[in-house]
């Protein structure tokens, strides 16, 4: 399948534009890609002269969960904060009550509408966390369901176990007891299962302290399981720089990282995720220190964080256009961080770029510059999407 007549933005040195181009597809790799001059033999697919992307990547989600918290959207309206929220039995107390009561077939009929949301706007591979059972028997379940999707829909699903993520109603006053259960327990099922990918923790004031999240570390990384983190959100706990120090694939919200800890991550090569949605939602007034980062050489990777109750964002493109808005990264900048960066965040190797010998995960777009796509809201200019070498969504006969 020869691809030509295409504007290429390889990712490889920012938006690595390449007018005039043509790429190679053959089984489901990027065989060749260059200028159309240049291109092989091949099965000729004329693309109109559009834009070509790497297929996009959603680097968290918490995709999977029973229930809506659209109530707590109308409380946080009136005043009410978020922490004072999840205090009461709500946040992600909520949402644990509603996951553990629904099967399998509900949560994965309501994760399937949520996800074709994002591969409507050309996401091709996506991270999926658990964390809404905080037992073992819900874990693994949302675990189970998550993987099963990419058999359900054109995608490639990476997942994510988030047990530290919230202390559940029956360990309130056994913090130590609860961890035992996912250091020694769940930890140990999820490695013998290969149930996830990599081990994430929520490091907060309302949720758990540096040192409890680096005990679940220490475990995780001695069973080969890459960490990750969610840090610094709403207060600096210095759980981004002992992440880094851990190896993490990512810390991920960082409204509050210092600038000691920029510099820590920017030592370790840890990726930075930005989170707009969340920031947004929650009306948050510290934005992550971009400006930092950027001097630094941090790689930026922005996500829709989508979930039920602090960022309901089931759109990629808008998490761009966020991420760009709220937080000052340029268009390019947001385009590497859903492609080029996202991939980095998820330890893929092979993808997020246009080149040679990585994944054919592609995506064609109606615009005639990459910074378009993260310009407008509610706009989408996805033309066809070709998934690990095949052509799932659009028409390229």
């Amino acid at each position: 399948m020869l691809l030509t007549n295409l504007t290429l933005a390889t990712m490889t040195g920012g938006y690595g534009l390449m007018p005039n181009a043509a790429v190679l597809v053959e089984d489901g790799l990027i065989r060749w890609a260059g200028p159309a001059a240049d291109a092989p033999e091949g099965k000729a697919i004329d693309c109109g002269g559009r834009l070509m992307t790497p297929g996009l990547i959603d680097c968290h989600t918490h995709l999977v969960y029973g229930g809506n918290r659209a109530n707590e959207f109308e409380l946080r309206l009136t005043g009410v904060p978020y922490a004072e929220i999840a205090r009461a039995g709500g946040g992600i107390m909520a949402t644990v009550r509603a996951t553990r009561s629904s099967s399998d077939e509900e949560l994965a009929e309501s994760a399937l509408k949520r996800l074709d949301s994002l591969l409507a706007e050309g996401v091709t591979t996506i991270e999926i966390k658990s964390g809404y059972g905080l037992d073992r028997e819900t874990e693994l379940r949302m675990l189970k369901v998550a993987k099963a999707l990419e058999q359900e829909r054109p995608v490639s699903v990476t997942t994510t176990y988030l047990g530290a993520h919230a202390l559940p109603p029956e360990f309130k006053e056994k913090r130590e007891e609860y961890l035992n259960i996912v250091k020694n327990q769940v930890l140990l099922d999820v490695s013998r299962f290969r149930a996830a990918d990599a081990v994430d923790a929520f490091c907060e004031g309302i949720a758990f302290s540096v040192e409890e999240v680096e005990s679940v570390f220490e475990v995780a990384k001695s069973l080969g399981l890459p960490v990750k983190l969610h840090a610094e959100q709403l207060s600096n706990q210095g759980g981004s720089a002992m992440a880094a120090r851990h190896g993490a694939l990512s810390v991920d919200h960082i409204e509050y990282l210092d600038e000691a800890g920029v510099g820590v991550i920017a030592a370790s090569g840890t990726v930075a995720v930005l989170l707009p949605g969340a920031f947004y939602y929650l009306r948050e007034k510290q934005a992550p220190p971009v400006a930092a980062l950027r001097k630094a050489g941090v790689p930026m990777a922005v996500a829709t964080d989508l979930n039920p109750g602090t960022s309901p964002v089931h759109s990629i493109l808008t998490a761009m256009n966020m991420a760009c808005v709220l937080f000052g990264l340029t268009p390019e900048e947001a385009l590497l961080g859903v492609t080029a960066h996202a991939a980095r965040a998820l330890g893929f190797a092979d993808r997020g770029r246009i080149a040679p010998g990585l994944r054919a995960d592609l995506a064609l777009w109606d615009v005639p510059r990459p910074g378009d796509l993260a310009y407008p809201l509610g706009f989408n200019p996805l033309a066809a999407v070709i998934q690990n070498g095949r052509i799932v969504r659009g028409d390229l006969a």
